[in-house]
C-alpha cells in the first residue's frame, strides 16, 4: 500500500513541474520577442554582461536550499537551452532546398580500407543506389560491410564509376586491371596520394584523383560517411582524360561534400611532398632523435609528432612513389636548418627575428586559406581544463548555445594533476569577447 505522505509529496512535485514547464514556455515566448526586437534595432543578439548580472541577482535573491553553484549551474543551463531553441526555430527545415540527384547511379570501390569504405558510405548517403566493393583481402572486405562482389571484374562490370582505393605501391597495376575490365562508358578514378605513377596512363575514361582526407590509422572499421565533408578533393586529369569523365568525377566528389580543385600530377606531388610527406618524415626523425628522453616531452613535441609511426607499409609506399620530391624537400629543409645553425653559432639575433617573423606571416596566410578569414580576425583563447568527464561538452555547449562558432580547437594534456589546456579558435573580436565572458562565467580561465 502506497504511503499517503509520499504520494502527496510526489503529487506536489508533479504540480510544480507543470507550473515550471508553463513558466519556461512563457519565458521562451518573451525571449523570442526580445530577439525579434534586437533584430529590428540591430542590437547584438547575445548580451553576456546582462546575463552575468541576471545570474548575480538570482544568486543574491536565493533563500536556499539551492547552493550558489546550483543556482548558477541551473540558470546557465536554462539560458543555453533557450538560445538553442531560438536557433532551432529559425533554422530552415532539412531538405527544404530539395533532394539532390545522385551524381552516378552505380559505384564500384576497389580496395575497402578507410578511404574506400568511406567513399562507399558517403555515396550511399548521397543517394547512389548501387554500391559494390571488392578487396584482395577478403577479411577487409567483410569488415567494410560494403556489398561484396565475387571478383574485381564482377564489381566493375556494370558500374558507372569505379574508384580504385588501393595502396599507392599497387595503384598503377590496379588501375590498369580495372580499365581492362570496365565498360567503354565507365569512369575510373583513384585516390592515391601520389599522382605521377598513374599520370602516364592514357585512357579517356581515367581521371586521377586524391581526396585530402583520412587518418593516421586506417581500416574499414574507422570509415565514416562524412569523411569528405568540406575536404579538398584534387583531380589531376591527364591529356587523355575525357571531358565528360572529368565532369562526372567532379560532380561525384562534390556530391560527397568535397571541394574540388585541379592540379597537374607534377604540381600535386611537389605540393604533397612539402605539406604531407615531409611532415611525416620529420615527425619520425624527431621521435627517433628524442628516444628515451621522450618520456619528458612537452605538449608541443607531442603535437608536432602526432603522425610519427603512421602505418609503415602504406607510408613506405608513399615515400618511395614520391621519393625524388621528398628527398628534395628534405635536402632543402636541411639547408634551411643549416642557416639557422649558423645564426645560432654567430648569435645573429636579426636573422632569427626575421626568420621567426617570416614563419609567422606564412602561418597567418595558411590560416587565412584554411578558415577563409582574415588572420587578424582569428583569435585563440587558452582555457585550463580539469581532467574529468563532461568538461569539453560543457564548454562547447556554452559557446554553441550563444552562437559562437568554434573554428578549431586543440587539447593539450599536461598531467593528471594539472589537467590540460584547451585552445579554442574563434573568428571576430565580438566572438572573442563573448566567448571569454561566457567561459569566465562558468568558472574557467580564458586567456
Amino acid at each position: 500500500m502506497a504511503d499517503p505522505e509520499l504520494t502527496n509529496l510526489r503529487d506536489e512535485i508533479a504540480a510544480l513541474d507543470r507550473e515550471l514547464l508553463a513558466a519556461l514556455n512563457r519565458r521562451l515566448d518573451l525571449v523570442r520577442r526580445v530577439a525579434e526586437h534586437k533584430a529590428e534595432t540591430g542590437a547584438p543578439a547575445i548580451d553576456a554582461q546582462r546575463e552575468a548580472e541576471l545570474l548575480a541577482h538570482l544568486v543574491a535573491a536565493n533563500d536556499g536550499p539551492l547552493s550558489e553553484q546550483g543556482v548558477r549551474t541551473a540558470f546557465s543551463a536554462l539560458l543555453d537551452v533557450l538560445k538553442q531553441e531560438l536557433r532551432t526555430s529559425r533554422a530552415p527545415a532539412e531538405g527544404a532546398t530539395g533532394a539532390r540527384k545522385p551524381a552516378v547511379s552505380s559505384l564500384a570501390v576497389i580496395g575497402t580500407g578507410l578511404v574506400g569504405t568511406s567513399i562507399a558510405r558517403a555515396a550511399l548517403r548521397s543517394g547512389v543506389a548501387d554500391v559494390t566493393g571488392w578487396d584482395a583481402d577478403q577479411r577487409t572486405l567483410a569488415e567494410s560491410n560494403v556489398r561484396a562482389a565475387s571478383s574485381l571484374a564482377a564489381a566493375v562490370r556494370d558500374a558507372e564509376l569505379v574508384v580504385v582505393a588501393v595502396p599507392v605501391g599497387a595503384l598503377r597495376a590496379a588501375v590498369l586491371q580495372t580499365l581492362d575490365t570496365a565498360a567503354a562508358e565507365t569512369t575510373v578514378t583513384d585516390v592515391g596520394s601520389t599522382k605521377r605513377g598513374v599520370a602516364g596512363i592514357e585512357d579517356a575514361r581515367f581521371v586521377p584523383g586524391h581526396p585530402l582526407a583520412g587518418g593516421s590509422t586506417g581500416g574499414p572499421t574507422r570509415a565514416t560517411a562524412d569523411l569528405f565533408d568540406g575536404a579538398t578533393w584534387i583531380l589531376s586529369p591527364t591529356a587523355a582524360s575525357g571531358t565528360d569523365h572529368v565532369a562526372r568525377m567532379r560532380a561525384f566528389a562534390e556530391s560527397l561534400g568535397a571541394h574540388v580543385t585541379e592540379l597537374d600530377a607534377q604540381t600535386h606531388d611537389r605540393m604533397l611532398a612539402l605539406t604531407s610527406h615531409l611532415p611525416h618524415a620529420i615527425a619520425n626523425l624527431l621521435v627517433q632523435a628524442v628516444g628515451d628522453a621522450g618520456a619528458f616531452a612537452g605538449p608541443a613535441f607531442r603535437e608536432m609528432t602526432r603522425v610519427a609511426g603512421a602505418n609503415a607499409a602504406i607510408w613506405a609506399d608513399i615515400f618511395l612513389e614520391n621519393a625524388d620530391e621528398l628527398a628534395g624537400a628534405l635536402v632543402a629543409h636541411a639547408g634551411s636548418a643549416e642557416n639557422v645553425v649558423t645564426a645560432l653559432r654567430e648569435r645573429d639575433r636579426a636573422f632569427l627575428e626575421r626568420w621567426i617573423a617570416e614563419a609567422a606571416a606564412t602561418r597567418a596566410r595558411l590560416d587565412e586559406q584554411a578558415y577563409r578569414t582574415d588572420a587578424r580576425q582569428l583569435h585563440r583563447i587558452r582555457v585550463r581544463v580539469p581532467d574529468k568527464p563532461g568538461v569539453l561538452a560543457r564548454i562547447t555547449q556554452t559557446l554553441g548555445a550563444a552562437g559562437v562558432n568554434i573554428e578549431d580547437f586543440e587539447l593539450r594534456h599536461v598531467s593528471p594533476e594539472y589537467g590540460g589546456v584547451l585552445v579554442v579558435l574563434v573568428a571576430g573580436s565580438e566572438n572573442l569577447e563573448l566567448a571569454r565572458t561566457l567561459l569566465r562565467r562558468e568558472g574557467y580561465s580564458a586567456a
